[in-house]
């Protein structure tokens, strides 16, 4: 598929959302991050924030407006905004009574999110995370809470959205999500995969003849193959799965959506829901209402899901309340007064508060050349790791992580030249990669980073002993954020005897052989992660067929060590 791009694909995201924002002025106003509301919100309301991975329009900014979510975040395309932008959109949309931050249950997501709800929460603000799980095919039905989110964003935040917009406290508006996320099931199908922005093919491709079973919508594969049926006996099929693993006590009143994936033909979808209507009514189920169009979409994937919303007293009269949004409209709102607030839109960067000592300095200097290198080698590898990825994953490994080097390398150069010593320059640099990488990757980069430069400080010298003291550091952050274990194919698999080798070579005070020795090892491990279904992540739900790839973000890691283990023996 042609795609519309300026000269550096890697903008595409945020050249899409300033288009988008300027397009519907009336509905929103950009913010570092995002977009928040551009028409006044009474004081006193819950702020309910939406947001992802861009690539998904009409989700998450296309339902800003009143009756529906206060602000979007956007991250790059497929990957999660950073903790700081998050922060940012929720501040703007702060209006005193609490604020809850709702997205897809996506491992990055978790991360930042958190994150913004950590910082949040230390400025007295009631900051809580609302997790959609309601993907039938990404985990079994006695693990509801472990699925990802796809298309039922949109029914379970127009509910949610309906209580904080009737005033109701911050307490009620949780139990009303949690209702309706338990109310709420999709399933999919995918009949070709989706392009990111300047590849050259396809993250994957459909068998012809066949067609993908349960997909992601980040352009994660389909969890098994069958034979591509008619449009009826793919509306039977998907009507089967969600009947089959419907809530308790769920009663026979729906909400049917349709969701096409980015370039299912609307003459097609309306076919499939035919068959949809007739298989519902025959197995004594109600349609309430039904929609059919792009709700949450995955760029251009050729794909289609099925969402049901079962209806009950405290739902249904949410699910109908008025709204008024660029991408989504029900009913008469009034007309609302545009917020005429400025806001900023610029991203706040580190600076250096007190230069760091001279030995220090020269320490900074050297990390600002390892980190340019970095970069460059994460660049060269791009497509390598983008592969590794889209195996079981998103594709998305590889560009993430040439972002988010090069914006930490381009923040170390700057800060270097502020007189910065070896912690301030490696906790801006984390911040710049968290921000611009996005997805787990980018926030345990950034947290990896940041407690090494805790460990080093702007003052001392850093001798072997401190290296593995921050290396130490490191693991135990990438450990407490992502929640890894080795044999979960992570780059824990790698980090976890990078540093166990690196420690064990500290008696021998050779920093090069060191190095040499734990990226070794930290090879050894990513290699072993081939052996491994993955546990974690998006790429969980197609584990087994990770089997016999290793993991991305090991492979990474491995890379980068053995890299700096060149550096320091030149």
């Amino acid at each position: 598929m042609a795609r519309l791009i300026n000269d550096d694909p890697v903008n595409y995201a945020e050249e899409a959302l300033q288009g988008f924002a300027q397009a519907n002025a009336r509905y929103v106003k950009p913010v570092y991050g995002g977009v928040v509301r551009s028409t006044k919100t009474a004081q006193g309301k819950v702020a309910l924030v939406v947001g992802g991975g861009s690539g998904h329009y009409p989700a998450f900014a296309g339902w800003v407006g009143p009756g529906f979510a206060d602000g979007a975040v956007a991250g790059n395309i497929f990957a999660s905004p950073s903790g700081a932008q998050a922060y940012s959109v929720c501040k703007a949309a702060d209006r005193g009574a609490g604020i809850l931050i709702g997205f897809g249950n996506y491992a990055g997501d978790v991360l930042h999110f958190g994150q913004a709800v950590e910082r949040l929460a230390s400025e007295g603000i009631d900051a809580r995370t609302l997790l959609v799980t309601d993907d039938i095919a990404s985990a079994p039905h006695d693990e509801h809470l472990r699925r990802r989110g796809i298309a039922g964003d949109l029914p379970v935040f127009k509910v949610t959205a309906t209580a904080c917009e009737a005033g109701k406290p911050i307490d009620e508006v949780v139990a009303i999500f949690d209702r309706a996320n338990e109310r709420c099931r999709s399933f999919g199908v995918a009949f070709d995969g989706c392009t990111l922005p300047g590849a050259d093919d396809a993250l994957f491709h459909v068998e012809p003849g066949t067609m993908g079973i349960g997909l992601g919508i980040h352009g994660e594969p389909g969890i098994d193959s069958k034979p591509l049926g008619t449009a009826d006996e793919i509306a039977e099929m998907l009507v089967e799965g969600l009947l089959g693993d419907r809530p308790d006590e769920s009663g026979s009143r729906v909400v049917a959506l349709l969701n096409g994936l980015g370039s299912a033909p609307y003459e097609d979808l309306f076919i499939v829901y035919r068959g949809v209507a007739r298989a519902l009514g025959e197995a004594g189920i109600e349609i309430v209402e039904g929609e059919v169009g792009e709700f949450v979409t995955s760029l251009d994937m050729n794909g289609l899901s099925l969402t049901l919303l079962w209806l009950d007293d405290v739902i249904e009269p949410l699910w109908f309340a008025p709204c008024d949004t660029p991408a989504y409209r029900r009913g008469s709102v009034t007309e609302a007064e545009a917020d005429t607030t400025e806001l900023n839109n610029e991203r706040p960067q580190v600076g250096v508060e007190q230069p760091g000592s001279e030995v220090s300095q020269a320490v900074a200097a050297r990390l600002a050349e390892a980190l340019a290198d970095v970069a460059a080698l994460l660049k060269e590898n791009e497509k390598k790791l983008g592969d590794l990825d889209a195996v079981a994953g998103d594709g998305d490994h590889g560009v993430g992580m040439a972002r988010g080097s090069h914006a930490a390398a381009e923040t170390a150069q700057r800060l270097l030249g502020e007189g910065a010593g070896a912690q301030t320059l490696l906790v801006g640099a984390g911040d710049s990669w968290s921000d611009r990488a996005g997805g787990t990757s980018g926030a345990l980069w950034g947290a990896m980073l940041t407690a090494v430069g805790n460990t080093v400080g702007d003052s001392d010298g850093v001798d072997l002993a401190t290296q593995a003291q921050a290396a130490r550091a490191a693991l135990e952050a990438a450990i407490r954020l992502g929640g890894a274990s080795v044999g979960d194919k992570t780059l824990v698999d790698a980090l976890v005897p990078f540093v166990e080798a690196f420690e064990a070579a500290v008696d021998g005070g050779d920093a090069s052989a060191a190095w040499r020795a734990a990226s070794e090892e930290a090879n050894r491990g990513a290699e072993t992660t081939k052996d491994f279904a993955a546990k974690l992540g998006r790429a969980r739900p197609l584990g087994q067929k990770s089997v016999g790839t290793p993991d991305p973000g090991a492979v990474s890691l491995s890379m980068i060590v053995a890299r700096i283990a060149d550096g320091a023996a030149s």
